[in-house]
């Protein structure tokens, strides 16, 4: 059947969040066949959030995010090519293969990068802030990061200069409900983290962040009154992840099997689908959604597969600033003490 125009914006969000989920599950398919190193962090059943708060993004506002990244680059417009790629460390990832999982990267999309050490995006994305009030630009900052990350300093260092210098950033805390197996009521002396912005005179405020709808709006109206009035805020997305911690976390030595199928029957998906029914879409046409999702995801990893290893002559290509090559040419490629190329051992390349 045609669908009706007003659907269509829906359907595209619904196919967003599909999207997420059945690349988390093939990321974690992948990561135990060993072709994925390094950390793995799922956003199972987090799409609305993802989804909702970049969908109310500019295309020129900014976003900086945690290592729970993948929903977020996706969301954001990145190729799932491109953050497959990535995790597999190869050249055609999104950060050539340089960050993987927890460092994912799209500058040309305002995505300015997963950060790995909890809390350490904050100061960046006040800066970022910072940067586009000198700059006289009228755009604003998304700074994701978890519950668990609210009782670092960094959290009250960036909250207390965002407030004080009245900064276009809203930070987006995903309140997932453990912070690795740390319930959030065991961590924070007040487990309502949106309150917490009061201690800097800034506006906060939850939602729930399985209710697409729902954050489309809270998302979309803080980011207008950063950019129009300058007014930091926060925004706590009542969540929940459907996996561990990472991938190398069952998940069960914290919650019970019962505690999460309770939570899957609200799945964020379910309820777009639902929303879609009743607007009239088909079962077909959600399965058609379904299988070219599907397709898409499998042909990420076949891309991933073919694509080339980064070059181990480029290893230390951009960690220093432009300008500086005089300074720090005895340490590329190789190290501080002359080499010139790098050898491993059993001749894997230079």
């Amino acid at each position: 059947m045609a669908i009706a125009p007003a659907n269509t914006e829906l359907l595209e969000l619904y196919e967003q969040m599909l999207l997420i989920r059945v690349f988390e599950t093939e990321a974690e398919r992948q990561y135990k066949a060993a072709r994925i190193g390094g950390y793995c962090h799922l956003s199972s059943g987090q799409e609305a959030t993802c989804v909702g708060v970049v969908h109310a993004m500019h295309e020129d506002d900014l976003l900086v995010t945690g290592y729970r990244s993948h929903g977020f680059a996706l969301a954001r417009g990145t190729s799932p090519e491109a953050v497959m790629a990535e995790l597999f460390g190869k050249r055609d990832g999104c950060a050539h293969g340089r960050g993987g999982s927890m460092h994912l990267l799209d500058t040309e999309r305002g995505y300015y990068g997963g950060w790995g050490i909890v809390g350490g995006q904050l100061p960046l994305a006040t800066g970022l802030a910072l940067a586009l009030v000198r700059q006289g630009k009228r755009n604003a900052v998304v700074c994701e990061l978890g519950d668990g990350a609210v009782n670092m300093g960094a959290w009250h260092e960036s909250l207390n200069l965002a407030a004080l210098w009245k900064l276009p950033v809203v930070f987006l805390v995903v309140n997932n409900k453990y912070g690795m197996g740390t319930a959030v009521d065991r961590a924070s002396a007040e487990p309502d983290l949106y309150k917490r912005a009061g201690s800097y005179r800034m506006h906060g405020e939850a939602v729930d962040g399985d209710d697409l709808q729902a954050v489309i709006e809270a998302s979309g109206r803080l980011l207008e009154r950063a950019r129009e009035e300058r007014a930091p805020a926060v925004l706590e997305a009542l969540t929940y992840r459907y996996r561990g911690h990472s991938v190398a976390d069952a998940g069960l030595a914290y919650r019970t099997k019962e505690e999460i199928a309770q939570r899957q029957e609200k799945d964020p998906l379910l309820r777009v689908a639902g929303m879609l029914r009743d607007a009239g879409v088909s079962t077909d046409d959600l399965r058609a959604i379904d299988e070219r999702v599907e397709q898409r995801v499998q042909e990420c990893v076949e891309f991933s597969e073919k694509s080339p290893e980064p070059d181990v002559d480029a290893l230390a290509w951009a960690m220093h600033a432009q300008g500086s090559d005089e300074q720090f040419a005895r340490m590329r490629p190789g190290s501080a003490f002359g080499e010139v190329d790098l050898v491993f051992e059993g001749g894997l390349g230079k």
